[in-house]
């Protein structure tokens, strides 16, 4: 376990206290290529990242945050203050992941020197390692610039959200041999810029065994293969909390129905007039 926990009496929350766990850092995950695979999820508020971080390497602070927080229909509308104020929720929350946080959509692609800006402001603000950037040759320039001062990138090849788009939608990537070999030499280039990791995501199996072959970084796939350097996960797809199950997501619980039993149990209790009973109530001294 990386993290313990002291009840606040005020308020009866959990609070993290640091148990005798470093922090994983940059160095370590990059070292973690072709060893044991990284487990990395999607982390948006602290009691969540309490949970996920004594099991997880990489807590991704995702840009998918404006879906599952606050039902966006894309990527697109996330603002560089939702990725901070969540991105500095999710470190105080953990101890032992390694917090990466997504560079939101128009915070770096017009100029190396605004995704430096932009990326200053997430590292200061919120205290995380790296930030995580979408898109491939493109953005190698950029990925070398940030890294060259300071700022550990990951970057994001395949599908990548913030140009739905241009892509036409969110199919899998890379079934056409001229897409096949962009999608490598994005991995390639960015890999070469100095990205500590890969995402990879959504594209075809060969293609996602090709790359993690071809850089020298960990390469973590989503709806990829099991080949990767590692593995990442919204978590509240793992966790089953929406009523789709994308493909290449394994639900490892069924949270949606354990909520909504809970919520209709309370409800009949407040009805009824059994909530609150003797044991929630204060007797007078």
């Amino acid at each position: 376990m990386s993290t313990t926990y002291t009840i606040d009496t005020a308020t009866s929350r959990a609070n993290p206290t640091p148990a005798p766990m470093k922090r994983l850092t940059v160095p370590a995950v990059r070292a973690r290529k072709g060893g044991e695979p990284l487990v990395m999820l999607t982390a948006y508020t602290v009691r969540m990242a309490q949970l996920l971080d004594p099991h997880c390497d990489i807590l991704l602070v995702g840009d998918s945050l404006g879906q599952v927080i606050y039902g966006l229909p894309s990527t697109l509308p996330v603002s560089l203050d939702m990725m901070c104020a969540h991105g500095a929720a999710v470190v105080r929350g953990s101890y032992h992941a390694l917090v990466v946080i997504d560079m939101p959509f128009g915070s770096y692609e017009a100029a190396p020197e605004l995704a430096f800006e932009s990326a200053a402001r997430v590292m200061k603000e919120t205290g995380a390692a790296g930030v995580k950037m979408e898109g491939g040759e493109a953005m190698a320039e950029t990925v070398a610039f940030l890294s060259a001062r300071g700022i550990p990138v990951m970057g994001h090849v395949g599908l990548t959200p913030q140009s739905v788009n241009a892509l036409g939608g969110y199919g899998a990537r890379g079934r056409t041999n001229a897409e096949h070999v962009r999608i490598l030499d994005d991995a390639r280039a960015i890999a070469e810029a100095g990205a500590f990791a890969i995402v990879a995501e959504g594209v075809v199996e060969p293609l996602a065994r090709e790359i993690s072959a071809a850089v020298s970084c960990p390469v973590i796939g989503i709806g990829a293969s099991a080949d990767c350097d590692g593995q990442v996960l919204v978590a509240e797809d793992m966790l089953g909390l929406f009523e789709r199950t994308p493909r290449f997501v394994k639900r490892y619980a069924d949270m949606a129905t354990v909520v909504s039993e809970a919520a209709a149990a309370y409800a009949s209790d407040v009805r009824s007039r059994a909530f609150p009973g003797p044991e929630q109530v204060y007797a007078p001294k």
